[in-house]
């Protein structure tokens, strides 16, 4: 039995400006940005490309996988004053990408980290180019530039400039936006100071706790600190009680506030996955980086948000694909309540675009990880590190050498964690990846979990989990995680629907471009990928309420109405697509024809009404899969499910009367970071959402707040995000707006043929 026992840390930037030596300031307000010869004012977190249409007949874009999104090159420009303090930095949560900072003209030295151990060997093919003197390559990484040397001493204002440079396209396999998306922060230090990226915590015992760090004197030597506490009664941290603790350590008059979670990990072919001391099925989902119709900015309040999307569908596991989070969102999963596997990079040396990670491993993987693992390291929500996904020189043996040599960079920085890997096969190709698979210390399966009791067979002490599935396999994956405790978990592609990618997960009727997403020239109408349980403007899919009941013992009832085919036309299915299904009672044009109604549950028997009439009784169980099916000639009025003791009903819209605004929280905070997501439905006189609707709006966004983005689900909309106007779609919108530094009220206006809708915050 493989056992972790392992204390957290609350990242050290949630305790800006509360230590004696060492302070730290948001540095996100009052930019100049120029790109393409124009210079606007913006404040971070800030990406240019989603402001654009998307298009496909533009030359400078990331192409199908980046959602025919422009790159390109900008720059950031910013005046500040100096700073008192021995030590002055900037430190970057991420910019994407090639990323290189002048300070009063002067280019700021990036400290990489050096080894000898090299990614390439002496049979490879090429050399691989190297990363610029100063630049800070890869997009999803933190970095920090020491800026003191460069600063004016006297008071004259210093200036900050950042050169970001996303013009090698095709770069990336999805979305990845242009810019400073994440936060950037103006640190201060002492003469000495405690090295934030030094501490770690960990417990011999749940009962005791161990805190390291070290200390930076003056002489530029460091001197380790430690502090060791005995808790009595552990309250352990877990997805349904994410209970936090809360110190200090000092030293040298530095105090750094530390918060953690206790909790115990064990995994075993055996037993499965252990979360203090009890079996846990892991219901993971896979999440990219952007934030929908946000583009690639990742405020706090955006990333909070996606991880309570997530929990809220039933997953108690993301894994960050392909490449390191941001702090908010490991944050967020701390205090939410949420596992987390941390991915480092989609794919190593033989390239899957030509500019992709292929082109830095050689330079920069061992500075990356570092950067990945030390920052993300004490959070209690990761439970595990994976280094890859599909590599494609998958068959070539050397790939078991760059395996272990990224496996020993985790391990330099923390040996607390099991280390896993997402592999595949596109060909009849599978056992010869044993080798492979003999480094990791949990197997990840990507649509290859029908190889299990093979595998298993002939290698009883694999531990497994499914790294990604397809969405329609929801039943078929989850009983077999349930059966085999060797299988630990399954990942849904995806939690969330997301940009770039586009195409995949879409359905499509007779005479609009066939096939799948990677088809030749791609699926130019499309954007954005359409697999997740949940779309970009925060709506459930009916895929996701059945997930969640297979995952839990909730006795909930849902019901959805499958789309007829032929209603809009012949409907086509792809690889990560599900039948459309919708919350809908609306079917102008198809009455007395049939049509297919699904309810979910675990009751053991359901009853469907129409209009009052019993249509049917059917019995629900494991064989059924859960899901009781009803073909029901179409008739307008109201649809009732009953079973176990509830009631659900779907009734037929009337005409669009009015739009309906409802915001997620009633007030902002007057800090110019927060959100507030505004959801825009388009209802009829009795206030049912009218599904068909597609109403051209306009949103005003007037006193202490500023539009962000107003968008609908729709992938195939050309409109900006960024753009205050949208057409509906299925009878929804989403209104995102930001606040400003000053208090106040914020009024939302959306006009369109409708009357008018306001709503003050």
């Amino acid at each position: 039995m493989k056992r972790n026992i392992f204390l957290a840390l609350g990242l050290w930037l949630m305790a800006f400006g509360a230590s004696a030596q060492t302070q730290r300031q948001l540095f996100d307000n009052g930019w100049k940005f120029t790109h393409e010869g124009k210079t606007i004012s913006v404040d971070l977190p800030h990406d240019w490309a989603i402001s654009y249409a998307s298009d496909p007949t533009a030359e400078a874009t990331n192409g199908t996988d980046g959602g025919w999104y422009p790159g390109g090159k900008g720059e950031y420009r910013k005046m500040f004053a100096t700073p008192k303090g021995e030590t002055v930095e900037l430190h970057f949560e991420g910019v994407y990408q090639k990323a290189e900072v002048f300070i009063n003209g002067h280019k700021a030295v990036i400290e990489r980290e050096q080894s000898d151990d090299h990614i390439s060997s002496a049979e490879c093919e090429q050399a691989r180019p190297k990363v610029k003197a100063g630049q800070h390559a890869y997009g999803y990484t933190p970095f920090t530039v020491d800026i003191t040397p460069y600063l004016h001493k006297d008071k004259r204002q210093n200036e900050v400039l950042v050169k970001v440079d996303n013009s090698e396209l095709p770069n990336c396999r999805w979305y990845t936006g242009s810019g400073i998306y994440r936060h950037v922060w103006l640190v201060t230090k002492g003469k000495q100071y405690i090295d934030r990226e030094s501490l770690c915590v960990t417990t011999p015992d749940i009962h005791t706790v161990n805190i390291k760090a070290e200390v930076v004197m003056k002489d530029g030597s460091r001197k380790p600190v430690s502090k060791t506490l005995h808790v009595e009664n552990p309250h352990l941290w877990s997805p349904d009680d994410p209970y936090l603790y809360h110190t200090t350590i000092e030293a040298e008059g530095d105090v750094l506030p530390v918060t953690y979670g206790i909790r115990t990990i064990e995994y075993s072919a055996e037993k499965g996955f252990v979360l203090n001391g009890k079996p846990l099925l892991l219901n993971g989902a896979c999440v990219h980086h952007d934030d929908g119709v946000l583009g690639a900015m990742a405020f706090d309040a955006a990333e909070i948000r996606k991880v309570r999307l997530m929990k809220d569908a039933g997953f108690n596991l993301i894994r960050t694909s392909h490449n390191p989070t941001t702090r908010a969102f490991l944050d967020a999963c701390d205090s939410i309540g949420m596992l987390v596997i941390g991915e480092a990079f989609d794919g190593w040396r033989t390239a899957k675009k030509p500019y992709d990670y292929s082109t830095l491993i050689d330079s920069c993987y061992q500075e990356d990880v570092r950067a990945m693992v030390v920052r993300d390291r004490n959070h209690p929500s990761i439970i595990c590190w994976s280094i890859g996904n599909e590599v494609i020189e998958r068959k070539d043996i050397r790939v078991v050498h760059t395996a272990k040599l990224l496996k020993q960079a985790i391990l330099k920085y923390d040996s607390t964690r099991p280390v896993t890997e997402a592999l595949c096969a596109w060909d009849s190709d599978w056992e010869i990846y044993d080798p492979h698979f003999d480094v990791l210390d949990i197997g990840g399966y990507n649509y290859m979990i029908h190889k299990h009791a093979s595998d298993h067979q002939r290698n009883p002490k694999r531990v497994m989990w499914q790294t990604e599935s397809f969405p329609r396999d929801a039943f078929k994956n989850w009983k077999v995680v349930r059966d085999n405790p060797y299988v630990m978990g399954d990942m849904v592609w995806t939690g969330l629907d997301y940009l770039g990618e586009s195409g995949i997960g879409r359905n499509y009727y007779d005479g609009e471009t066939p096939g799948e997403s990677w088809r030749e020239g791609g699926v130019p109408e499309w954007h954005g990928a359409y697999c997740g349980d949940v779309d970009i403007t925060g709506w459930r899919k009916p895929i996701s309420h059945y997930r969640e009941m297979l995952w839990s013992d909730s006795k909930d009832l849902y019901m959805a109405v499958k789309e007829p085919d032929g209603y809009r036309g012949k409907i086509n299915m792809t690889s990560w697509s599900v039948w459309p299904t919708w919350e809908s009672w609306t079917w102008q044009g198809w009455e007395g024809k049939p049509i297919e109604v699904e309810v979910y549950t675990k009751a053991p028997e359901v009853k469907l009404y129409l209009n009052d009439k019993l249509i049917g009784t059917k019995a629900v169980s494991e064989e059924t899969e859960y899901k009781a099916v009803f073909t029901v000639p179409y008739e307008a009025g109201t649809l009732r499910a009953e079973a176990g003791g509830k009631s659900v009903t779907l009734s037929t819209a009337g005409e669009p009367a009015r739009l309906r605004l409802t915001a997620d929280k009633p007030a902002l905070k007057a800090d110019g970071q927060d959100l507030v997501y505004v959801t825009v439905e388009v209802v009829d006189a009795q206030g049912r959402v009218c599904p068909d609707a597609a109403i051209p709006c306009e949103a005003i966004v007037q006193g202490q707040g500023r539009l962000m983005a107003f968008a609908t689900a729709d992938l195939t909309d050309r409109e900006p995000k960024t753009s205050p106007r949208v057409t509906t779609w299925k009878g929804r919108a989403l209104l995102v707006v930001r606040s400003t530094i000053k208090k106040g009220k914020t009024k939302v206006t959306i006009k369109s043929d409708l009357p008018t809708a306001t709503l003050s915050i």
